[in-house]
């Protein structure tokens, strides 16, 4: 789990190097039509290595012959079937996270940015716009590895060429090189599915619009300049509150000046704040999905109206939530 945790700290930093490069996605794709296109060839030999008719001493043996091989080329055609839409759902997740790379890598202006100044002293957002970093080789965890760096081979490349036609083990071993790089490629890109699904940027109400934006403001009730830690979005009462991302409920019941409040713990130091809730529909300990419902806008505590007040903590520490917003913003057209 810590190799996720590490991931998911990178996004979170806006420094990214996914391990599952195009080339390789490439290579796994190139290699699954040419394992096709020789099951294909195997099969042309086969009719013509063992025709359906021949002399009465040698037919029966050759019907042997042919029904094994028949059968051999099913299970190669059974396996590219298989591997056809592992390697359809592996370019769409890494399209997912790729096109959420370069989001990271991208400075976007948040949907409203504050009318005064945060205080100096509250750290600075960690979603930097920046190049991705090398993988820090200094981290061990779980069992050791290692060995020299080389570039991915193309399954067809692993396996010696056949001295004659194309032949079913040859593809078959070819087949099964396929599926162990599809399976490590898909492990790789899970690890960064898990670390982007707890990144919290997700809009936590539908439809609501911005209001008291996160920094010094001029207080509700006073009407003195205090500190705001997080941002208002003003929706109708019963509007329901979704997860800005996935991870573990921390708190969930009344808290002082929030009213009903929901927390969320997203690993690595992230955690979500919903406060000012009517009613809370999830229990500390309830693990949650992005956008799962949570809880419903409300008015309670130290509220003027119904709204969401929306924090996003780092190590505790208050940050500007509009900039984890901004990076799931649609993209305007024009």
């Amino acid at each position: 789990m810590s190799s996720v945790f590490r991931a998911g700290s990178q996004l979170a930093s806006g420094s990214v190097s996914f391990v599952t490069r195009r080339t390789a996605l490439t290579i796994a794709v190139a290699t699954a039509f040419g394992a096709a296109a020789l099951a294909l060839a195997a099969g042309i030999a086969i009719g013509v290595h063992w025709p359906a008719h021949g002399g009465s001493g040698d037919q029966a043996a050759n019907r042997v012959e042919h029904d094994y091989a028949i059968d051999q080329l099913g299970k190669l055609n059974a396996s590219v079937a298989q591997i056809e839409p592992r390697i359809a759902r592996l370019t769409m997740q890494v399209g997912a996270l790729r096109d959420f790379e370069a989001r990271l890598n991208t400075p976007r202006p948040a949907p409203r940015a504050p009318v005064t100044p945060a205080i100096p002293a509250i750290p600075a957002i960690p979603v930097t716009p920046g190049g991705a970093s090398e993988p820090d080789m200094s981290a061990t965890d779980g069992e050791g590895e290692g060995g020299p760096s080389l570039p991915p081979r193309r399954c067809t490349d692993v396996m010696p060429p056949s001295a004659g036609h194309a032949d079913a083990e040859r593809t078959r071993q070819q087949l099964d090189c396929i599926a162990a790089t599809l399976s490590a490629l898909e492990q790789q890109t899970a690890d960064h599915a898990i670390a982007y699904a707890a990144f919290p940027g997700r809009m936590p109400a539908e439809g609501a619009r911005f209001g008291s934006p996160f920094g010094n403001r001029t207080d509700p009730f006073t009407h003195r300049l205090s500190f705001h830690p997080g941002i208002d979005l003003v929706a109708r009462t019963g509007t329901p509150i979704l997860a800005a991302a996935g991870g573990r409920v921390i708190f969930a019941g009344e808290k002082s000046g929030y009213g009903n409040a929901v927390e969320i713990d997203h690993g690595n130091g992230l955690v979500t704040r919903y406060g000012h809730a009517s009613r809370i529909v999830v229990h500390v300990g309830d693990l949650v999905l992005p956008r799962q419902y949570v809880a419903d806008v409300g008015s309670t505590g130290r509220s003027t109206g119904p709204h969401l007040h929306f924090e996003v903590l780092v190590n505790g520490a208050p940050v500007d939530p509009a900039a984890y917003l901004a990076l799931f913003a649609p993209t305007p057209h024009g």
